[in-house]
């Protein structure tokens, strides 16, 4: 059991890179063509496969540990988040280990506790799993975030809480 854990979170992992290399490929062929202009030559541009490792962590952004694995099989969801600027979510809760990369904009996660954590254009973040918060986007454009949930049939991927009141 122990084993295909292991898998659904390299499982996971995999599919969240996949999915962010292919929303930054637009990017790079921007890059490219900077790149060639400033050189110019094609032939001097960078043609080399990078990595960067965004996080690596067993704790949410709060610093809470992150619950051992469910049992049974997982399933892998991945979800594109646009928030528009001025937009705030409501209070809910993850039963479901996720974690996501900012691509642009400005998002505040809040606690019920009050504890925030900003999270800029480029960061990942590992959210708060069975623990209330919600997100603003106190900035000028719009958020689009990609969320990766390590999930198994059935459960949800937040549970809202709408009697608790947005300030």
């Amino acid at each position: 059991m122990k084993k295909i854990m292991q898998w659904g979170l390299a499982a996971t992992l995999v599919c969240g890179a996949s999915i962010f290399t292919s929303c930054k490929k637009a990017n790079v062929q921007e890059d490219r063509s900077a790149t060639e202009e400033t050189i110019g030559s094609p032939k001097n541009a960078v043609h080399e496969v990078t990595s960067e490792e965004l996080i690596r962590t067993s704790q949410s952004w709060d610093g809470v540990e992150l619950p051992d694995y469910f049992q049974g099989k997982p399933e892998l969801v991945a979800v594109k988040y646009v928030f528009p600027a001025g937009q705030k979510l409501g209070w809910h809760h993850h039963p479901v280990i996720n974690y996501g990369v900012l691509l642009q904009g400005e998002l505040t996660i809040i606690g019920q506790d009050g504890k925030e954590k900003v999270v800029h254009e480029g960061e990942a973040v590992v959210e708060m799993v069975n623990t209330i918060h919600h997100g603003e986007n106190r900035g000028t454009k719009p958020v689009i975030l990609y969320m990766f949930y390590l999930s198994k049939e059935g459960e949800p991927l937040a549970v809202q809480h709408p009697e608790i009141p947005l300030e």
